[in-house]
């Protein structure tokens, strides 16, 4: 589950026009006022919307009018705090549980996946559970894990998806040995220069249960790379 908490952004691009002192205090016109007010009420919405919260409409819509037409609000400050704080606290707990749930399903598949791939007929398995095959063997130098080097690589997902691939971008890309995920600081030692190798690497060795928020990679994840080792920088 991904939960939202954001400002709405068209209102964010407005309120800083109006950061200067004068201009905060003067209302300005503008051509089709219903549309535009329309325009960023929907925007407004769909922000709300992406919130899984049963908000109460009549309130949410009075608490918009109070704050606009600069009437007194039913709630004291304080509250409102507490209750948006709590809001807050709830979703973050409700996005907890859904990573860990999502996490241990995806360790669960790619226990499976593991198990499977290491009795294919030149998989080998090191002893951090890293495992790989030699596609093409290269007959240049092996890099040391404080060493920069410059592949060409795709990653995919057990199932088969591609997530990220230099091949697709067309260049190449350089970086160095200590920088990187276990599971490539350890397998890339393994090749030499001019070798492609495939690893299946486990999430321990990759980005575990805290990959990048939003992104193709979710939690516990087991990630299967072809990287082709074009040299030692």
């Amino acid at each position: 589950m991904k939960i939202k908490m954001k400002f709405v952004s068209l209102m964010l691009i407005l309120s800083s026009i109006f950061i200067s002192s004068n201009a905060a205090t003067t209302l300005i016109s503008v051509d089709s006022t219903k549309r535009t007010s329309y325009a960023v009420g929907v925007d407004i919405g769909k922000n709300i919307g992406s919130i899984p919260v049963a908000f109460d409409m009549p309130m949410l819509l009075k608490g918009v009018e109070d704050a606009l037409t600069k009437k007194m609000f039913l709630y004291t400050d304080e509250e409102m705090k507490v209750s948006v704080e709590g809001l807050q606290k709830a979703l973050q707990s409700a996005a907890a549980k859904a990573t860990s749930g999502l996490a241990e399903k995806n360790k669960t598949e790619g226990a499976a996946y593991l198990k499977e791939n290491g009795k294919k007929a030149g998989v080998k398995t090191t002893a951090s559970g890293l495992q790989y095959k030699v596609i093409t063997m290269g007959k240049g130098k092996k890099p040391a894990a404080t060493d920069k080097v410059k592949v060409h690589y795709k990653g995919t997902l057990i199932d088969g998806k591609t997530f990220d691939s230099s091949y697709d971008r067309g260049e190449p890309i350089s970086f160095g040995l200590d920088g990187v995920i276990k599971g490539w600081t350890e397998g890339l030692q393994l090749m030499p220069v001019g070798s492609t190798f495939q690893f299946v690497i486990p999430s321990e060795l990759a980005y575990g249960d805290n990959p990048r928020q939003g992104g193709p990679i979710g939690p516990g994840a087991v990630l299967v790379f072809d990287v082709e080792l074009l040299g030692i920088e």
